[in-house]
């Protein structure tokens, strides 16, 4: 981010400052666990657990390779749609219990946010299915042997990422966490917890199932990228790690390229532009695959 931004950033702790993320989690790992007078204890401390939870169950149907997945339903992608639907309660009991108004006002502004951009996200999904058939994600993968479905889906892969950047509260749409309005959001009493667990943008951004839900609708999962001799010698789990590196890139070169948007603008973007867009988008899409699948 430093780089991109042309500036010097943070190169004390380790070799080019690689070890800097590792040095702030044990700085708070360190602080005084202080929590306000007035919150509720219980579910103070309950809200990022769950919302560390939610993003590490959905990784249970992700696939790394040809039966390497914790569990494959054949409603795989309808349960990871139920899991990030869920992950709007963490959000909203982390702002409710701490009883002060500039994390009520973040949870509130994440809230709807999560909810308006989820429809979109929805029928973004849909149209993904009525190309590849099935919603088993492992048979999402195979489906996608021939061609990749980003490839022909070019469009929606690229509505598809915008409102998983809103969806996250990842930068240009980190409207919950702006310093400038809301102090640091629904996580502004968090002064203890770890990144990892701490609900905030950080923990949206390297640990759940986005990147990984991208790589196997769009860029065809964990087959090599080239049909090549040398391709075929690297194992399939270190294509898909590979493809799961280029969307986080992707995101922090976005959070680190493209100012924030204002809240109005961001929800009107939303409701106006990708809802809109997302629902012409199934029609056609749909209108194309029935008509070549009954041609002889």
């Amino acid at each position: 981010m430093a780089f991109v931004q042309r500036r010097k950033g943070p190169d004390v702790v380790g070799s080019f400052g690689l070890l800097q993320p590792l040095a702030d989690g044990f700085k708070l790992i360190l602080k005084e666990p202080i929590s306000p007078s007035s919150a509720n204890f219980s579910l103070f401390r309950m809200a990022p657990v769950a919302t560390f939870m939610l993003s590490l169950v959905a990784w249970a149907v992700v696939p790394f390779d040809y039966g390497m997945v914790l569990s494959d339903p054949n409603i795989g992608l309808l349960y990871l749609f139920a899991i990030s639907s869920l992950g709007v309660y963490g959000i909203i009991i982390a702002g409710w219990s701490s009883k002060t108004k500039y994390a009520f006002l973040g949870a509130l502004r994440s809230a709807a946010q999560m909810v308006s951009y989820e429809v979109s996200i929805g029928l973004i999904l849909i149209t993904v299915l009525i190309c590849v058939g099935p919603c088993n994600s492992s048979e999402i993968v195979m489906a996608q042997k021939q061609i990749w479905s980003g490839i022909p889906l070019f469009p929606v892969l690229v509505m598809f990422l915008i409102p998983r950047l809103a969806e996250t509260n990842r930068a240009p749409s980190d409207l919950p966490e702006a310093e400038a309005e809301s102090v640091a959001g629904y996580n502004v009493e968090y002064a203890v917890i770890p990144p990892p667990i701490r609900p905030d943008e950080r923990s949206t951004e390297l640990h759940p199932y986005s990147p990984g839900l991208c790589t196997s609708l769009f860029p065809g999962g964990w087959p090599p990228i080239l049909d090549l001799p040398i391709s075929k010698k690297i194992p399939c789990s270190i294509w898909f790690s590979i493809k799961v590196l280029l969307f986080l890139f992707l995101y922090i070169w976005v959070r680190a390229a493209f100012p924030r948007y204002r809240y109005d603008q961001l929800m009107g973007l939303g409701r106006k532009v990708f809802l809109p867009l997302s629902l012409a988008r199934v029609v056609p899409v749909s209108g194309v695959s029935v008509t070549f699948r009954w041609l002889p």
